[in-house]
């Protein structure tokens, strides 16, 4: 599995919203459970959503559930993090990952890699 490339990220104000895609070049992401995880300065890499191969199970962290949404589109290749009512405390450099050990309701356990580029999302007035 090669790394993946998280894109979409910007500076919004607070409620605002960004769509983040998550892309792989040279692999499939179609039989990979994905993950979407974030690291603000100074603090632990946190997951954020996961979601299974076929998009069957989906789960996200207590601090984002209602805002954010979690989608795949194997045909192309891609998995999506829509963003809503954006707060400043979600601002932090976004990563998406492949083959996430663990998807579940109370924990999304990121793999050791590959870890591929982030996307900085700022949430400042």
């Amino acid at each position: 599995q090669l790394p993946l490339v998280a894109s979409g990220g910007g500076l919004v104000q607070p409620g605002e919203s960004l769509r983040l895609s998550c892309e792989a070049s040279g692999s499939t992401l179609g039989s990979s459970t994905i993950g979407w995880f974030r690291q603000a300065p100074g603090k632990e890499r946190e997951g954020v959503s996961c979601i299974a191969d076929d998009g069957a199970i989906i789960h996200y962290t207590p601090s984002v559930k209602g805002r954010f949404t979690v989608s795949r589109d194997n045909a192309k290749n891609s998995v999506y993090l829509q963003m809503e009512n954006l707060a400043p405390e979600d601002t932090a450099v976004y990563y998406c990952v492949a083959r996430v050990p663990i998807c579940a309701a109370n924990i999304i356990f990121p793999p050791a890699g590959p870890w591929g580029r982030g996307t900085q999302v700022t949430v400042s007035s």
